[in-house]
């Protein structure tokens, strides 16, 4: 009996594993889809074309480059933060939440294209964004986004998203911390290892930032694998007591992370209440955050948690921590659901707006796209 029992659950294991697998393997395809991806080549630089929006961005990365002298950077892992600064052209025709990407060779009259880049130091970039001295030559603080991109993305679709955010937010000085993705579908949990390896370098960049008295406020911004690799850089910092630095920022929001709902809950009784609050953007019909949580073993994801929950509620309400559901906006990826951030990205001034005007609330809330206001559901009381 013992060995039919066993017989009979190795064989239901085994047809759950074929099925993960071919499950994995047509959501790859959906993810991957049909066109190509830009390569390095988008990277060389167009020059200036008059009356182009440009915007500028800066680099932060623990991808190894091809070269030293060149900012071509590879899925290999640095042992040291990689700097540089970009320039990208934006295109009149540009419509918000879109990257207009080239057919051919980049043109900034009709599609997003490199305008200047260069290779920044440690020194070299500090000097640009980070200044130590009160006395560097700027007459007032500039306001920094900082940009953690997420899984399967190559290190120009992070660049070209960020200039994307930056160009339909208008949010003052922007930085791209590219970690080393494979950019492939099918390797998600060697994904899931270099977004942890990048933790103490993403540490170090808060670190930097936030101690330079000519930044103003930070803004951090992470989407889905991103949001695990900061959540567990924020841990880190307050295990250190770096709490400063945690003070520095004016907002952290996650957008659809890919955490294992149980493992945010830790993450975020680790971190502490955040002045502004956490703001986390979730989407209940989010197909990536499903295959990922599938993959996990059918843990929900905190990227995919259902705001009507009187579970989720209490949580949101005892952890003090803004959720807020964003499922009416459209997503560039079409049906996966997973990409609403940078639809939001376009509706964030004037949501900062009345977040401000709101303080320190907290708990669940509805993004009503008709209106651009955020819907607070019916929140249990703190308890005592």
């Amino acid at each position: 009996m013992h060995f039919m029992v066993a017989t009979l659950r190795n064989r239901a294991v085994g047809e759950r594993c074929h099925l993960r697998a071919a499950f994995v393997i047509v959501l790859a395809v959906a993810l991957a889809g049909c066109a190509s991806r830009p390569g390095p080549e988008v990277l060389a630089p167009v020059g200036m074309t008059a009356g182009i929006k440009t915007v500028p961005i800066f680099v932060a990365t623990t991808r190894k480059r091809a070269a030293p002298s060149e900012n071509v950077f590879t899925t290999e892992r640095a042992d040291t933060l990689n700097f540089a600064k970009f320039v990208v052209g934006i295109p009149p025709h540009h419509q918000p939440g879109n990257i207009e990407w080239s057919d051919g060779t980049p043109d900034p009259r009709l599609s997003f294209a490199t305008i200047d880049q260069a290779v920044l130091s440690d020194a070299g970039f500090r000097s640009e964004v980070a200044p130590l001295s009160k006395t560097a030559g700027r007459r007032q603080k500039r306001n920094v986004l900082i940009f953690v991109h997420g899984f399967n993305n190559n290190f120009q679709e992070s660049l070209y998203r960020l200039a994307q955010i930056s160009a339909d937010s208008g949010y003052g000085a922007s930085i791209l911390f590219a970690w080393p993705s494979q950019a492939n579908p099918l390797l998600y949990s060697e994904d899931k290892a270099a977004a942890a390896y990048s933790r103490d370098h993403l540490v170090e960049l808060l670190t930097m930032v936030s101690d330079s008295p000519q930044v103003g406020e930070i803004l951090l911004v992470a989407h889905s694998m991103g949001g695990m690799l900061t959540a567990e850089a924020l841990g880190e910092l307050r295990i250190r007591g770096r709490n400063r630095v945690i003070a520095r920022l004016g907002r952290v929001v996650l957008a659809a992370p890919d955490i294992d709902a149980a493992v945010f809950r830790s993450q975020v009784q680790a971190i502490g209440p955040l002045k502004p609050p956490l703001t986390v953007l979730v989407s209940k019909d989010d197909t990536a955050l499903k295959l990922s949580s599938f993959i996990g073993g059918s843990i929900v994801r905190a990227g995919a948690l259902d705001i009507d929950n009187p579970l989720v509620q209490e949580a949101a309400v005892k952890a003090q921590v803004r959720v807020v559901d964003i499922s009416q906006l459209p997503s560039p990826d079409g049906g996966m659901h997973h990409d609403r951030l940078f639809n939001f990205a376009v509706l964030y001034p004037q949501v900062e707006r009345r977040l401000a005007v709101d303080g320190q609330k907290f708990g669940v809330f509805l993004f009503d796209a008709a209106t651009d206001k955020l819907i607070e559901v019916a929140n249990p009381a703190p308890a005592n």
